[in-house]
């Protein structure tokens, strides 16, 4: 919670053309309390919408457009239908269609998982449409400091970004990384070396990974775990030198 606090904090002191808005992101402070704060710190630039995705990401493709960094808030993931045609015909095409003429410096966060009893509407993992899409880039972290630091990427990057974050991550504790700290969007990393099996994950899964090679390592097993980090563009290097190691692969997603 903390590092998104502190990134979208850090992007607005540093950016006067960043902005957030969203559902009950200015005076609610977002539905977990993310923005909690920052509408006061900066005034005007925190706002709340009415509850239209449609509305939230037309906003924000239309301020990107204008030459503007939005960071627009979608509250679930699964609202991701309502709004589908500016994600998919408007965000992902126009600086193709306008042959770059038309910015789209776009963030679009948003949160998904299981495990909160949320219900069938609530819960779903959809980041494989967006990740099909071409021209959309695609973010999912597992640890607090890659959150802070991938989001500070999101923001700066001049494409459009869906920023995804899991729920059940929002309570997490890690090492708090250096404020100036950016990490590359688009780069897996190998976060526990093995040798017999590469098991290949994202955001919350990838600690579940972990936790069950710690478990197998007891067995005699060495469990290779990669996190992707980035859905879109998928980073194939390291998992085809692990696989061309280990000769097995063995994919954890949470849906």
């Amino acid at each position: 919670m903390d590092a998104i606090h502190a990134a979208l904090e850090a992007e607005l002191a540093a950016d006067e053309r960043v902005f957030v808005a969203g559902i009950d992101v200015g005076a609610g402070g977002n539905v977990f309390g993310l923005t909690r704060g920052l509408a006061d710190q900066f005034a005007g630039r925190v706002r709340d919408t009415p509850i239209s995705e449609t509305a939230i990401i037309g906003l924000g493709v239309g301020a990107a457009m204008a030459g503007m960094r939005p960071v627009v808030e979608m509250m679930y993931l699964d609202f991701l239908g309502v709004c589908f045609d500016q994600l998919l015909n408007q965000a992902a095409k126009l600086p193709f269609m306008t042959g770059g003429a038309a910015e789209m410096a776009l963030t679009v966060r948003t949160q998904f998982g299981a495990g909160r009893s949320s219900g069938s509407q609530h819960s779903q993992s959809l980041e494989a449409l967006l990740a099909h899409i071409p021209g959309l880039t695609v973010v999912m972290p597992s640890t607090p400091a890659d959150t802070y630091g991938l989001l500070r990427a999101a923001i700066q990057d001049p494409n459009p970004v869906v920023f995804i974050e899991n729920r059940l991550l929002y309570g997490m504790k890690g090492p708090q990384p250096p404020v100036d700290h950016i990490l590359p969007i688009g780069r897996s990393a190998v976060v526990r070396d093995g040798t017999d099996v590469t098991v290949v994950s994202v955001s919350r899964m990838v600690h579940e990974a972990i936790a069950a090679a710690e478990r197998l390592a007891d067995e005699g097993i060495s469990v290779e775990v990669i996190d992707l980090r980035t859905v879109a563009p998928l980073d194939f290097v390291p998992i085809l030198d692990s696989v061309h190691k280990t000769s097995r692969l063995l994919i954890a997603h949470e849906a």
